[in-house]
Protein backbone atom coordinates (compact mmCIF):
# COMPACT_ATOMS: atom_id res chain seq x y z
CA UNK A 1 0.00 0.00 0.00
CA UNK A 2 2.90 2.25 1.30
CA UNK A 3 4.76 1.56 -2.46
CA UNK A 4 1.40 2.42 -3.78
CA UNK A 5 0.79 6.09 -2.08
CA UNK A 6 4.50 6.67 -2.69
CA UNK A 7 3.96 5.93 -6.43
CA UNK A 8 1.29 8.04 -6.98
CA UNK A 9 2.70 11.25 -4.83
CA UNK A 10 5.78 10.97 -7.16
CA UNK A 11 3.79 12.39 -9.43
CA UNK A 12 3.64 16.19 -8.83
CA UNK A 13 0.74 16.98 -9.94
CA UNK A 14 -0.88 14.58 -7.52
CA UNK A 15 1.48 15.37 -4.69
CA UNK A 16 0.20 18.86 -5.24
CA UNK A 17 -3.01 17.88 -4.82
CA UNK A 18 -2.58 16.02 -2.14
CA UNK A 19 -0.95 18.66 -0.01
CA UNK A 20 -3.39 20.80 -0.56
CA UNK A 21 -6.32 18.51 0.25
CA UNK A 22 -4.38 17.80 3.63
CA UNK A 23 -3.69 21.31 4.16
CA UNK A 24 -7.68 22.36 3.60
CA UNK A 25 -9.11 19.60 5.93
CA UNK A 26 -6.33 20.81 8.55
CA UNK A 27 -7.42 24.42 8.42
CA UNK A 28 -10.86 23.62 8.17
CA UNK A 29 -10.64 21.95 11.63
CA UNK A 30 -7.94 24.30 13.58
CA UNK A 31 -10.50 26.70 12.15
CA UNK A 32 -13.47 25.28 14.21
CA UNK A 33 -11.72 24.66 17.23
CA UNK A 34 -10.36 28.36 17.03
CA UNK A 35 -13.99 29.06 16.37
CA UNK A 36 -14.58 26.72 19.84
CA UNK A 37 -12.34 28.10 21.90
CA UNK A 38 -13.37 31.97 21.12
CA UNK A 39 -15.98 33.75 23.02
CA UNK A 40 -17.68 35.41 19.99
CA UNK A 41 -18.90 33.45 16.62
CA UNK A 42 -15.75 33.99 14.44
CA UNK A 43 -18.33 33.13 11.16
CA UNK A 44 -20.91 35.20 12.28
CA UNK A 45 -18.77 38.21 13.39
CA UNK A 46 -17.06 38.32 10.05
CA UNK A 47 -20.55 38.31 8.01
CA UNK A 48 -21.57 41.43 10.07
CA UNK A 49 -18.42 42.70 9.15
CA UNK A 50 -16.37 42.67 12.22
CA UNK A 51 -13.12 43.66 10.91
CA UNK A 52 -11.15 42.40 13.92
CA UNK A 53 -12.44 39.59 14.26
CA UNK A 54 -11.64 39.04 10.06
CA UNK A 55 -8.21 40.18 10.77
CA UNK A 56 -7.62 37.67 13.84
CA UNK A 57 -8.77 34.96 11.88
CA UNK A 58 -7.04 36.24 8.79
CA UNK A 59 -3.43 35.85 10.58
CA UNK A 60 -4.51 32.60 11.63
CA UNK A 61 -5.49 31.07 8.29
CA UNK A 62 -2.22 32.50 7.34
CA UNK A 63 0.02 31.19 10.09
CA UNK A 64 -1.40 27.72 9.32
CA UNK A 65 -1.18 27.88 5.84
CA UNK A 66 2.71 29.19 5.99
CA UNK A 67 3.96 26.78 8.62
CA UNK A 68 2.87 24.37 5.88
CA UNK A 69 4.80 26.56 3.24
CA UNK A 70 7.92 25.60 5.44
CA UNK A 71 7.30 21.59 5.78
CA UNK A 72 6.78 21.60 1.99
CA UNK A 73 9.69 23.67 1.15
CA UNK A 74 11.68 21.07 3.28
CA UNK A 75 10.31 18.32 1.20
CA UNK A 76 8.56 16.41 3.80
CA UNK A 77 6.20 13.88 3.49
CA UNK A 78 2.69 14.45 3.47
CA UNK A 79 2.24 12.88 7.12
CA UNK A 80 5.40 14.97 8.52
CA UNK A 81 4.18 18.09 7.07
CA UNK A 82 0.67 17.69 9.10
CA UNK A 83 2.73 17.18 12.28
CA UNK A 84 4.36 20.33 11.63
CA UNK A 85 1.31 22.28 11.13
CA UNK A 86 -1.05 19.94 13.67
CA UNK A 87 2.85 21.35 16.03
CA UNK A 88 2.46 24.89 14.96
CA UNK A 89 -1.21 25.69 15.31
CA UNK A 90 -0.72 24.53 18.97
CA UNK A 91 1.90 27.14 19.64
CA UNK A 92 -0.26 29.71 17.57
CA UNK A 93 -3.21 28.91 19.96
CA UNK A 94 -1.04 28.88 22.86
CA UNK A 95 0.04 32.12 21.56
CA UNK A 96 -3.36 33.61 21.87
CA UNK A 97 -3.88 32.75 25.64
CA UNK A 98 -0.50 34.09 26.42
CA UNK A 99 -1.25 37.55 24.54
CA UNK A 100 -4.82 37.07 26.50
CA UNK A 101 -3.17 36.43 29.91
CA UNK A 102 -0.31 39.40 29.37
CA UNK A 103 -3.10 41.85 28.52
CA UNK A 104 -4.73 42.20 32.02
CA UNK A 105 -6.24 45.25 31.37
CA UNK A 106 -8.06 44.40 28.47
CA UNK A 107 -10.29 41.21 27.76
CA UNK A 108 -8.64 40.32 24.12
CA UNK A 109 -11.55 37.64 23.22
CA UNK A 110 -13.84 40.60 24.13
CA UNK A 111 -12.58 43.63 22.30
CA UNK A 112 -12.51 41.30 19.33
CA UNK A 113 -15.23 40.59 19.74
CA UNK A 114 -16.59 44.73 20.20
CA UNK A 115 -14.51 45.06 16.10
CA UNK A 116 -10.96 46.26 18.69
CA UNK A 117 -9.57 46.80 14.90
CA UNK A 118 -6.22 47.60 17.13
CA UNK A 119 -6.96 44.23 19.05
CA UNK A 120 -7.36 42.63 15.69
CA UNK A 121 -4.24 43.84 13.98
CA UNK A 122 -2.06 43.11 16.37
CA UNK A 123 -3.46 38.97 17.16
CA UNK A 124 -3.01 39.13 12.90
CA UNK A 125 0.44 40.43 13.30
CA UNK A 126 1.43 38.01 16.31
CA UNK A 127 0.15 34.85 14.23
CA UNK A 128 1.81 35.55 11.26
CA UNK A 129 5.23 36.42 13.11
CA UNK A 130 5.19 33.77 14.93
CA UNK A 131 4.55 31.33 11.99
CA UNK A 132 7.66 32.45 10.43
CA UNK A 133 9.52 31.43 13.82
CA UNK A 134 7.86 27.84 13.66
CA UNK A 135 8.13 27.56 10.06
CA UNK A 136 11.65 28.97 10.01
CA UNK A 137 12.45 25.66 13.00
CA UNK A 138 11.01 23.08 10.92
CA UNK A 139 13.75 21.12 9.92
Amino acid sequence: MNHEVDRLLANPYLETLAFISVALVALILFLAIFEAVTRYSVWNEIKRGNMAVAMATSGKIFGICNIFRFAIQQEDTLLTSLGWATFGYVILLAAYFIFEFLTPNFNIDEEIGKDNKAIGLISMVLSVSLSYIIGASVI
